[in-house]
């Protein structure tokens, strides 16, 4: 008999250290990480996303591969480097990679069920979701999806054009925009209110799925327009108490011109109301996601499989805010490349990770948390010992491109380098045959803001000689004989 309980424990003990994870995957779209209350932020508070950030850890060097959704949302799903595919717009990666699995698709093939709600791969935002339709979403990722149409720009309520309105008199329009809409209505009534509603839905339909589950759920907040529910504009407003980025004058006397973003508050002829009013917009939507957020959170609590599931938050890329003037994404400097990251593991502490990491180290990280068979194909690094070592390290630097501006950056803890415009070496499908050439180079350890270029500095010519073989090295390395 006591053989037979010895047995009986041990199998029980067994079948438990065997059972997977599951894998809520959270992402928001064009969020940067200075506008979260659990990374600083003072004015716009997250109290949802900070809840996770106490549960699990939260990296503060954490990197997009590209500085906008197309390219940055097909590496991390495909496993792949940008420039590895070729994948630099807004398509899908599955032409590249042929019939090799996604992040979610390799879950799926290895007993999960894979469901994503909205925008995991690329959607136009606002069109794609005034549509309705599927953008450039790969179907052999997925065992179910759900798409979340919203009026956007459309919504009723009280709504301004930010950008090239110089005298007021633009109505409200469409498009990549920066228009804010202080919206009429319920939370419901946006595309990220349904998509919150569709997943706190599918956590609790899988409830008692004997199949564990890898749920991607897409908010397109704060991505332009600014829309949100009236009430999260409150805490904003006037608008006039916003505070701005310090700013410099002639800060692009040193910079190339493909340095220059292409969202400035020049080109957008925003004055300084308008800039303050772009800013209270933004950290609406930020408010109005983050209530998202904790409906989702709330949900995986009361469905009993919080202890059984690894939660991972994070955006598509950063955004600019009025840093040097420039507004948006695309830029290589740290508010547009940055992006939170804030990944939750049973039974793991809770920290802060000052390590480098990058968005494509997700696939091979989840894959080794959840005992799934290991790729090498992957270009990402197992990051999952830094859930048990926040000093742990798997890189000197995060890489990242700006395939609009054509430019590279590498970021260690002492320089930025970017570099725009270069012919990619023969060796890398794809090479550059246009773009302006120009070279920066910020020492973030005494110039964290990035305001001073050392690129043309005769002192620091040898750090550019030795950056620009480095990303020579690394363009080279990340082509694939297997593609």
């Amino acid at each position: 008999m006591k053989w037979v309980s010895v047995f009986f424990f041990f199998t029980l003990l067994n079948a438990s250290s065997n059972k997977k994870f599951n894998v809520l995957f959270i992402i928001s779209d064009d969020l940067t990480y200075t506008a979260l209350s659990s990374y600083g932020n003072k004015v716009c508070k997250t109290p949802n996303i900070d809840r996770l950030a106490t549960k699990g850890v939260r990296f503060t060097q954490a990197f997009c591969q590209g500085t906008y959704c197309g390219p940055s949302r097909a590496s991390f799903m495909s496993g792949y480097y940008p420039h590895a595919t070729g994948a630099l717009g807004y398509k899908s990666p599955r032409p590249q990679i042929g019939d090799r699995s996604t992040w979610s698709q390799h879950f799926r093939n290895h007993g999960y069920h894979a469901a994503r709600v909205s925008k995991i791969y690329h959607m136009g935002v606002p069109g794609g979701i005034e549509s309705g339709g599927d953008g450039a979403d790969d179907p052999l990722s997925w065992d179910e999806k759900y798409n979340c149409k919203g009026p956007e720009w459309r919504a009723p309520g009280d709504g301004e054009t930010l950008q090239k309105n110089p005298d007021g008199k633009r109505p409200v329009v469409g498009g990549n925009t920066f228009v804010v809409v202080e919206a009429d209505g319920d939370d419901l009534v946006h595309s990220d209110g349904k998509a919150a509603a569709k997943a706190v839905e599918l956590i609790r339909k899988y409830k008692d799925m004997e199949k564990p589950f890898w749920l991607g759920v897409g908010f397109v907040r704060p991505h332009v327009p600014f829309v949100a529910p009236r009430k999260y504009y409150t805490p904003f407003k006037p608008y006039s108490k916003m505070i701005l980025p310090k700013k410099l004058p002639g800060n692009w006397d040193d910079i190339p011109q493909a340095g220059i973003n292409y969202c400035t508050s020049e080109n957008m002829q925003m004055d300084i109301r308008k800039q303050k009013k772009a800013v209270g917009g933004y950290y609406a939507s930020v408010a109005y996601l983050d209530a998202q957020v904790g409906k989702v959170l709330n949900a995986l609590d009361e469905s009993g499989k919080r202890e059984n599931t690894i939660v991972i938050f994070t955006s598509d890329h950063g955004f600019h805010l009025g840093e040097h003037d420039f507004w948006a994404k695309v830029s290589l400097r740290d508010e547009s490349a940055k992006v939170p990251l804030i990944v939750s593991v049973p039974g793991k502490k809770p920290g802060v990770c000052h390590s480098f990491v990058e968005l494509l180290d997700l696939y091979p990280t989840l894959s080794n948390l959840c005992g799934l068979p290991k790729q090498e194909r992957l270009q990402g690094e197992d990051i999952s010992p830094m859930l048990d070592d926040l000093s742990y390290e798997v890189r000197e630097e995060a890489f990242c491109v700006a395939p609009m501006r054509t430019g590279f950056l590498l970021r260690n803890r002492k320089w930025a380098f970017i570099q725009y415009g270069e012919k990619l070496p023969a060796q890398l499908k794809g090479g550059f045959e246009h773009g302006r050439n120009g070279i920066e180079l910020f020492n973030m350890e005494q110039d964290p803001q990035q305001f001073t270029n050392l690129a043309n500095t005769l002192k620091y010519q040898p750090v550019v000689k030795s950056f620009r073989k480095k990303l020579e090295n690394k363009l080279i390395s990340i082509r694939t004989n297997d593609l």
